[in-house]
This record gives structure tokens, C-alpha cells and sequence, in this order.
């Protein structure tokens, strides 16, 4: 058990405490195989070990708590884990909002197996913020969700995420203090497979998006009644201004990490050029990091990274 209490109610206060997994023990050794596995090219595990090495000495010395869950698995369970391609996307597996933690569950076959790893440790870990659940096949992994706010968080249902899986956690995200649940139904393609493919957030009153997402109604969710909004009404209603983006490389520029409201962690494929030409990102401090052997399986910095604790 760590002595750490789960709490984020933003995606932009300072990360305090995250959750990563190192990469699998195996390579994916040509394209034919990693088109299979989905991923975008072949991959050395050797060079994914130093991407992920540099995102974790990244992360410690800005001062953040890393706990690797890859080195709390034991027997039977680290023999299977350190065999599944997709572990270290821990970003899917489970969420904070506010200060309880709720488990996810997995839209792919493939990656059944590491939500199990993660759950049962997350529990043991934080007995009285986190509760594993029995899968009921509505599926909802947290790429698709962005807690905006103390106010707001916003779905995406799709490839992923089903409504059902956002009806499953709904009375808890109410409990848990926020307003509003905007579920948003995106594109399904590799391009936008995940929420966090298609926008972030990037400052405490700035959105980063897809301009084709300003064609998309938000059906917004209330303890008490339901309304549609535009996308980006939805945003400006919660303090954010969209900064649209009609040009990108999807994982590297969309898909980034709030060190605090200062800091953005980004891969340095990115182009940082989008963020000096938004007036209220020009004096963002950009820090940037090799992540390229781990951004061709398909998820980003975010992807990557648990938040367990962000100061409000």
C-alpha cells in the first residue's frame, strides 16, 4: 500500500503522483507483424526500454511519484504481463475523478489481461479509493475521458468506449461532485481511436483540437435533465477556449502531458510551433522527450501515464 490519496479533478494542476509500465520483454521484429498488433512499424525492445527510462526520469525529476506497476507483479502474472505489447498504455486502465478511482474495461481482447494485472494492485494499493469490478462487457477505457474541471468531464463513445460503459460510471462521477458528463461520438478509425487522439487540454483555459471535431454535437448529462451541445460551446461553457488545429501529426501533437500549469511534457516529434502561435501557450515551458519506439504502438506521452494525484 502506498501512501499516496488518489485526487485529480483537472488535466492541467500539477501531477504529483502517476502510474506507468515498462514496455514488454519481446520486439515486434517487421511491419507484417506489427500491422496484426496494430501498431504502426516494427519495434526493438531495447529502444523502447530507453524511451521509457527517459519518460520516467522525466516524470522523477520534476519531482513526480512513478510507481512502475510492472515490478509489483509476481509469479504467474509477471510472466504473462511481461509478454503483452500494450501494457504500458496504462492511461485506459483505470481513471481518478476527484478523489476515487474508477476501474476501466477493456475494448480489445488483446489487452484483457493487463487490466486485471493493474486492477488487483490498484486495490490493494488504495483500498478505500478503488474498487475492481466483475467485466460486464460495457467497455470504457479512459483515453475517452477528459476531467476537465471540478465541473465537467467529457466521453468519447466509439472504437473503445461504449454508452453503456459511461452508463456504468455515471452515478459515480455525480457522487464524486462534478456537474456535467458530455459524451461526444467521434470518427472510428486508427486516427481517432481514443478522446486524447483528438484534443487535450493545454492550458487551464485552452483546449487543443481537430478542427473537424467543431462539427460534433456533445449530449451533455446532468444528476437531473440532458441537453446537446456544439463542441465547442460545451468547452466555452467550462472556461476553455478551442484552439483548433486544421494541420497535425496525431500522436505527437495531440497527445501530450500536463506537468503542472506551467509545463507540458511532449514528444519531440511534436510541433512546437502550434504552441507559439497561441498567445496563452507562447510562455508554456515545452520539455521534450524521446518517446518514438513507444509513440509506434500507437498512443502518446498521455497514453503512457496514469495520473494518481494533481494539485488543484
Amino acid at each position: 500500500m502506498y501512501s499516496i490519496q488518489p485526487s485529480c479533478w483537472s488535466e492541467h494542476g500539477e501531477l504529483t503522483a502517476v502510474m506507468l509500465c515498462a514496455p514488454s520483454c519481446l520486439d515486434v521484429p517487421d511491419l507484417k507483424t506489427a500491422e496484426n498488433v496494430q501498431w504502426s512499424a516494427p519495434v526493438l525492445h531495447a529502444r523502447a526500454m530507453e524511451n521509457f527510462m527517459e519518460l520516467k526520469g522525466t516524470l522523477q525529476h520534476a519531482g513526480v511519484k512513478v510507481i512502475d506497476y510492472s515490478t509489483e507483479l509476481q509469479g504467474e502474472a509477471k510472466q504473462l504481463s511481461e509478454q503483452l505489447l500494450n501494457r504500458y498504455f496504462v492511461r485506459d486502465l483505470a481513471c481518478v475523478f476527484g478523489n476515487q478511482m474508477l476501474p476501466g474495461e477493456a475494448g480489445s481482447s488483446i489487452r484483457r489481461p493487463e487490466y486485471g494485472h493493474a486492477h488487483a494492485l490498484l486495490e490493494k494499493w488504495f483500498p478505500k479509493n478503488f474498487q475492481a469490478s466483475k467485466e460486464t462487457g460495457d467497455v470504457l477505457e479512459f483515453g475517452d475521458v477528459m476531467v476537465l474541471n471540478k465541473d465537467a468531464v467529457l466521453i468519447n463513445i466509439g472504437v473503445r468506449t461504449s454508452k453503456q460503459g459511461v452508463d456504468r460510471v455515471k452515478e459515480k462521477l455525480f457522487e464524486a461532485g462534478f456537474a456535467e458528463i458530455g459524451i461526444i461520438d467521434l470518427p472510428r478509425s486508427s486516427d481517432t481511436l481514443h478522446l486524447d487522439m483528438n484534443c487535450n487540454v493545454a492550458n487551464e483555459d485552452v483546449v487543443i483540437a481537430k478542427s473537424f471535431m467543431r462539427y460534433f454535437p456533445v449530449y451533455v448529462m446532468t444528476a437531473c435533465s440532458t441537453r446537446f451541445d456544439m463542441a465547442e460551446q460545451f468547452f466555452n461553457r467550462h472556461g476553455f477556449e478551442v484552439y483548433w488545429l486544421e494541420k497535425y501529426n496525431t500522436i505527437p501533437d495531440i497527445n501530450f502531458l500536463n506537468l503542472n500549469p506551467e509545463t507540458l511534457l511532449v514528444s519531440k516529434k511534436a510541433t512546437k510551433q502550434q504552441f507559439k502561435n497561441h498567445p496563452l501557450l507562447q510562455k508554456k515551458n515545452i520539455v521534450e522527450i524521446e518517446v518514438t519506439e513507444l509513440e509506434k504502438g500507437g498512443g502518446g506521452i498521455r497514453c503512457m501515464t496514469l495520473p494518481l494525484v494533481r494539485k488543484l
